[in-house]
């Protein structure tokens, strides 16, 4: 009986090709395109292990090397478009390696299989996308770092509960995010760690009888170690999920600055203008200028996250070893890597030349208030007074303050006096608001030289270090 053309991808135990709506819904090629260099360069390196281990003639590795190449150079030239007929990126490649070479082309699928091969593929794409949101990461923490050193000495309010607490240097408000950036980084190097092991020659499921050097591609690859259960090799995703969820903590925290800037530019707020580089205006109100970016920013997280929650539900009731449930953790790392990166590179901008805070508005949110409250209280403590006695005295205070509509820096000396005899004429100086800053020395707090130590620190760790196209 003669084979339908459409089913000749697979053995002669099939007679008919596809239905064309399965076709369409089975078929990955539309969106596994993008793993094609990482196809051919695992290609590329299984071709020449099957040459060095005598399982093809180094002539035919020389050979299949030469065509793969020439689908790369195809590719570059835009003259590589498979279609659905294709089903997916590696049968594409293996199809288009046929017609170039004959029935050598057929060679190259010794020894692997393509549950191992789109193992090794994924792995490949991951870890340059690590390596590039390490850089857009980078450059996201300069901006931060730039404006911060731009702004020691300016103040602003500090908050606990959205409620006033007290007055902060900007730059040590910014440098938070910083500290945050940098713990992105670091658990994204340990998850590139996961990442990068390779899982080629697990075939299948089981393994080859091929004479195959598993660790050979391995190191040509540039994977630092190999898979030890080939099972766990082609169904293993953790690596995936590992992967979204430290890009998830990213987005987390671009869309916790993201709020702040939203409200600080706000009319209430009015602590930063947006520069037209950066903002849109409304289509009916022409007064409007709106903040567009970290707005975008705060929603595209929830994407992230979602696919966090996709990855997991994906994995969660899978047998071993492969099953075709896998096709879907693609997508789901393309979007979450190209939102992540997109969202730092607009970050890293607006910190670059979309914003202007206004200091003098920032001066003047600090002065009205009683965030000097507590430094008050400290005032006693360093004169003998049991913190808890102080606090409650100037709790009271503060509270007759509000009465009579009066700041704690227009009381009269007696008024203090009054209250305890430890005051003294210095209280003034004492709970000035930039006093009050300078004052936190404490590692790690907002004192200014403790800020300037912070981004000496923070400077040197960062290096210069590569700029993120």
């Amino acid at each position: 009986m003669a084979v339908d053309s459409t089913a000749s991808t697979w053995s002669q135990r099939f007679e008919q090709g596809l239905h064309p709506a399965i076709e369409r819904f089975n078929a990955s090629i539309t969106f596994d395109i993008a793993l094609l260099q990482q196809d051919l360069d695992g290609s590329v390196a299984h071709a020449r292990m099957l040459g060095r281990c005598g399982v093809i003639s180094e002539a035919e590795a020389n050979a299949l090397i030469g065509g793969l190449e020439a689908i790369r150079a195809e590719a570059a030239a835009g003259q590589f478009q498979p279609g659905l007929e294709a089903e997916d990126v590696h049968f594409a490649v293996e199809r288009r390696l046929i017609e170039l070479l004959g029935s050598l082309g057929k060679k190259l699928h010794t020894g692997r299989s393509r549950n191992d091969q789109v193992g090794t593929d994924v792995r490949l794409w991951l870890r340059s996308q690590i390596d590039a949101i390490d850089l857009d990461l980078q450059r996201y923490e300069r901006a931060l770092l730039d404006l911060a050193e731009r702004h020691v000495d300016t103040l602003i309010p500090g908050y606990t509960h959205l409620q006033r607490a007290q007055p902060l240097s900007l730059a040590h408000h910014l440098l938070a995010y910083v500290e945050m950036a940098e713990r992105d980084r670091a658990r994204l190097v340990d998850v590139r760690k996961r990442v990068n092991i390779c899982p080629l020659g697990a075939a299948a499921l089981a393994g080859t009888p091929v004479p195959i050097d598993r660790r050979q591609t391995a190191e040509e690859l540039g994977f630092e170690a190999i898979y030890a259960n080939s099972l766990d090799a082609v169904s293993d995703r953790d690596f995936a999920v590992e992967f979204m969820a430290a890009a998830s903590l990213v987005m987390a925290h671009l869309s916790r600055l993201s709020e702040e800037v939203i409200l600080w530019a706000s009319q209430e707020f009015g602590f930063v203008g947006l520069t037209d580089r950066c903002a849109t205006g409304s289509s009916l109100m022409p007064q409007k200028k709106n903040p567009d970016v970290p707005e975008l920013v705060r929603g595209k997280s929830g994407r992230v996250f979602g696919h966090l929650m996709g990855l997991l539900t994906l994995i969660k009731g899978l047998p071993l070893a492969y099953n075709k449930d896998f096709q879907e953790d693609k997508e789901a790392l393309f979007d979450g890597v190209r939102t992540v990166r997109d969202c730092l590179e607009a970050m890293a901008i607006l910190f670059e030349e979309g914003l202007d805070f206004r200091v003098e508005r920032l001066e003047q949110a600090v002065t009205t208030d009683f965030s000097n409250a507590t430094d008050v209280a400290d005032y006693l403590v360093a004169r003998g007074v049991p913190f808890r006695e102080a606090y409650q005295l100037v709790g009271g205070l503060v509270k007759a303050c509000l009465v009579e509509g009066k700041l704690l820096r227009d009381l009269p000396l007696e008024r203090w006096q009054a209250l305890h005899p430890a005051f003294g004429s210095d209280l003034y100086a004492a709970i000035a608001p930039r006093q009050v800053v300078a004052a936190r020395s404490s590692e790690g707090g907002t004192g200014f030289e403790q800020v300037r130590s912070q981004l000496r620190q923070i400077r040197a760790r960062l290096g210069s270090g590569p700029q993120a196209p």
